[in-house]
């Protein structure tokens, strides 16, 4: 089931006019923190500007900050509201760049911080990263808003056409996927079919092969029926885990 997008706040990252208001510190890619004004609403964002990107040997210069909005994309379309809103704006302060509702919330809570019973509720995460082929799912990407609910940051390193999942949640590895995950995923590989619409939305952040072997992991996890599990021979977790 693809829910309905969250109109109100994809307005007005679309459409209002921001401003920067600082700097954040961590990550090696320039995230700004901006201020939206449209129509007299006011909320916060995270600006992700390409030209900020630090050049990478294995993905395409100025590529980070679709790949952001081709997660929001992606998590909308299975229907797990994962992934805060997420546009792409052409004309942002300091160039074009992806802008992302921000998220209050407590940054010392994270994947290492949270109790048994949070991280038992991780399996949409697990699925959801060895989907868009997450290399980077560090600790402190996960993050829980102050009702509670888990979402997921920092994707400009996903949908890589060579396998290359690296996550600290390797706590369902080899488990059974649940009927209705698999339900989800199978209406996400019709989704992108060639014809599709999320094929045809995603074509404009990533290349033909990405998408196309995001399609082919949907039927591999659908095959297997289980959660990955690590892969010998590579590096499976992210450095620095946090």
């Amino acid at each position: 089931m693809i829910p309905s997008h969250p109109a109100p706040d994809m307005h007005h990252l679309l459409h209002g006019d921001f401003t920067v208001e600082g700097q954040f510190m961590w990550g090696s890619n320039y995230t700004l923190l901006a201020n939206i004004q449209n129509n007299g609403h006011t909320l916060k964002a995270v600006y992700k500007p390409t030209r900020g990107e630090r050049p990478l040997w294995d993905f395409p210069s100025e590529s980070l900050a679709g790949r952001e909005v081709a997660a929001f994309l992606v998590s909308q379309a299975l229907g797990w509201d994962l992934v805060p809103p997420t546009v792409f704006r052409p004309d942002g302060p300091a160039g074009p760049g992806s802008l992302q509702l921000f998220i209050d919330h407590d940054p010392q809570q994270h994947y290492f911080s949270f109790t048994a019973g949070q991280r038992a509720r991780l399996r949409p995460v697990a699925l959801f990263d060895a989907l868009i082929n997450n290399t980077d799912r560090k600790g402190g990407h996960i993050i829980l808003d102050f009702d509670e609910k888990f979402w997921l940051i920092d994707h400009g390193i996903c949908f890589h056409a060579e396998p290359k999942l690296r996550t600290v949640i390797w706590d369902f590895a080899g488990q059974a996927i649940s009927p209705g995950a698999r339900r989800d995923i199978a209406d996400l590989r019709q989704a992108l079919q060639p014809d599709g619409a999320l094929a045809q939305s995603l074509a404009a952040y990533l290349t033909p092969a990405e998408v196309a072997a995001l399609r082919q992991r949907t039927a591999r996890l659908l095959t297997a029926g289980v959660f990955p599990s690590p892969t010998n021979g590579r590096y499976s977790y992210p450095w620095p885990p946090v």
